[in-house]
């Protein structure tokens, strides 16, 4: 009989890094508990530096004149409102279905929530092209070659098949709040449920549920997935590969009903779309004959549209519970491998749109603009920062002078991205993730800025 997971495990509180021990419980340490453990997750994840970062990065469209398009902060707001609703519904049929004690419906809720909040966190400046860029630079580059030749197998594929997924993994469990073990010291179900690829780089299937090439760990955060997916009882599938949290499933779900329907909403602001489209599209979906009763109170055709977007984002979560709860048994096994936007009663037309928007959304200038300028401003950045710091540190280990420009471009580079560590200096791997680290983490206007700095395109005056 094959495994079956557990959701007393899964849903569990005890955050990662804390010894599995509530972090109320821990010696000296008092909290009035004004909150769930799962909301003080979101709370974490929103207060970040990292998250805050997210108000000046593009969802699709660069930052215009017209504030009403969304970026990757709003986004990722939106994603985690659509979450709380899909795992509420998901929470009723659970807590029912399984019996949970001591577990209420609006706490799985909040572990979605939380999930869906951090699901872009790791997302590289300037658009969707930014690992397309790292892959490229490492494939191409005399530097990264050069480097190559110091990596071990696992480490090239980290890089070779590098995934803004598993960098957010790392934001969460190390980059933010470093001096803590695990990072925020998230809770294990909401990270559980943060993990859409849970397998290594090293997976011969590259990914989960024959997903080519994806991902959602570094090997240099290893020992904290293995902790947390035994920690959650997850099914095993290989060595470097385990099957998903169930609730993993809902954050998909949220993320693609978002980015398909918004995407399509912000082409309609920007007048890439016409009214009609959008219309026709949602109606689809909504497949209310009665709709042009409701549309004929709204005074202009902006309010139909978010009336409608509305609409059809219900429609959406609820068919998308409905097939959790239909595939639930299937999903405990870890044999359940599909997008669940696929299986929905609305799927054709949600794919009728998002097939739309690849040819003629995704391809607006606009957006073509900023994911050429993205892979340009990376590929350069990974060549110039990484032969400074590979230089700086080839010249400490052989105790010569390192050269004035690469002392110059160090001082562009926070401290904490350079710790001048024994292994630092020794490993090219290292050196790489910190500068991945440094230049993932920029804002676009950031990265615009620092890139005209070091060539040479404008002096600051200040």
């Amino acid at each position: 009989m094959s495994q079956v997971m557990d959701w007393n495990k899964l849903l569990s509180k005890t955050r990662l890094g804390e010894n599995l021990k509530p972090k109320n419980e821990l010696t000296g340490f008092k909290e009035i508990v004004t909150r769930s453990a799962f909301e003080r997750d979101y709370d974490r994840i929103i207060f970040s530096s990292a998250f805050r970062r997210l108000q000046d990065k593009a969802q699709v469209f660069p930052l215009a004149e017209n504030d009403y398009i969304r970026t990757r902060l709003t986004h990722s707001l939106e994603s985690a409102s659509v979450g709380r609703s899909l795992g509420f519904l998901a929470g009723v049929f659970i807590c029912d279905k399984f019996k949970l004690q001591n577990m209420f419906a609006n706490e799985i809720g909040s572990v979605v929530s939380a999930a869906c909040l951090a699901h872009d966190i790791g997302n590289s400046p300037l658009g969707h092209s930014g690992e397309e860029a790292v892959r490229h630079w490492f494939s191409t580059s005399k530097v990264a070659q050069d480097m190559r030749l110091e990596m071990s197998e696992n480490e090239i594929n980290d890089i070779l098949y590098y995934e803004g997924n598993a960098q957010g993994f790392r934001v969460l469990t190390k980059l933010q709040m470093p001096d803590n073990i695990g990072g925020m010291q998230l809770c294990a179900a909401t990270l559980g449920s943060f993990l859409k690829y849970p397998c290594f780089s090293s997976s011969a299937s590259f990914g989960y549920g024959g997903n080519n090439q994806k991902f959602s760990v570094f090997k240099s955060e290893q020992e904290f997935f293995i902790e947390l997916a035994e920690h959650l009882n997850l099914v095993r599938f290989s060595d470097d590969c385990y099957c998903r949290h169930p609730l993993a499933f809902l954050v998909e779900a949220a993320d693609d009903i978002c980015y398909r329907i918004i995407d399509f909403e912000d082409a309609y602001s920007l007048k890439i779309i016409d009214y009609e489209m959008v219309y026709d599209s949602f109606n689809d979906i909504i497949q209310d004959t009665s709709i042009d009763n409701r549309l004929v109170h709204f005074s202009s055709r902006d309010q139909r549209v978010e009336y409608l977007r509305a609409r059809v984002l219900n429609v959406l979560v609820e068919q998308c519970s409905k097939v959790f709860e239909e595939n639930i048994d299937d999903i405990m096994r870890g044999d359940f491998t599909e997008d669940i936007t696929k299986l929905i009663p609305s799927s054709d037309p949600l794919k009728a749109i998002y097939d739309y928007s690849k040819e003629n959304i995704y391809t607006d200038r606009r957006a073509v603009d900023i994911n050429v300028a993205g892979f340009e401003l990376t590929t350069n950045l990974l060549d110039i920062f990484m032969t400074a710091v590979n230089d700086y540190a080839t010249a400490k280990v052989e105790s010569e002078k390192p050269n004035f420009y690469t002392k110059t471009l160090l001082h562009l580079i926070p401290q904490k991205y350079r710790v001048e560590s024994e292994e630092w200096f020794e490993s090219s791997y290292i050196r790489l993730m910190n500068i991945i680290d440094f230049i993932s983490g920029m804002t676009d206007s950031y990265a615009v800025s620092i890139y005209k700095k070091v060539k040479g395109i404008s002096i600051s005056k200040n």
